[in-house]
């Protein structure tokens, strides 16, 4: 891949993907994202030698898993709606290697960074949407761990 074609659109990639999900499953198929968003923070991880830079992608890891975790926790049949979103979006699986594969590790973080604000952005609306204040606080407190991401990840570009 050419250092010089242009990043993906993530919000219109997600956009699509995310329309083919019944709306209640939504925030399930992005905890998927937030999955595969915390092997890939580990992935760097582990081909990163500085330790202070490790330790960051450590904590990005974790807030990834701690995000899905809390939106996991709202729904009382996670197996279930887990292979809903996956008959419904087969090649969710495949998005590491079609988004990030073969691009410049400055590349890939700048694509997260990215994704993580649209994560908080995605979080913070489908809060203000939700029916009862248990799912809208469980949605709002997602948005911070994002952002914290993207900052982190805007430090190791500088």
């Amino acid at each position: 891949m050419a250092d010089t074609e242009p990043l993906p659109d993530l919000k219109a990639l997600l956009g699509e993907l995310v329309s083919r999900v019944d709306i209640a499953e939504r925030p399930f198929l992005l905890a998927l994202a937030e999955r595969l968003a915390a092997g890939r923070y580990r992935r760097w991880a582990g081909e990163e030698t500085d330790a202070a830079r490790v330790a960051v992608l450590e904590q990005c890891a974790e807030r990834e898993d701690e995000i899905a975790r809390r939106i996991e926790s709202l729904y009382p049949n996670p197996d279930e709606v887990r292979a809903a979103v996956e008959a419904a979006v087969p090649e969710f699986g495949e998005l590491d290697r079609t988004v990030f594969g073969g691009r410049p590790l400055a590349d890939q973080y700048a694509l997260q960074a990215a994704g993580e604000r649209l994560g908080a952005a995605n979080w913070r609306a489908m809060a203000e949407a939700a029916l009862d204040d248990e799912t809208r606080d469980t949605l709002a407190s997602c948005a911070p761990l994002e952002e914290a991401n993207a900052d982190a990840l805007d430090a190791l570009l500088a």
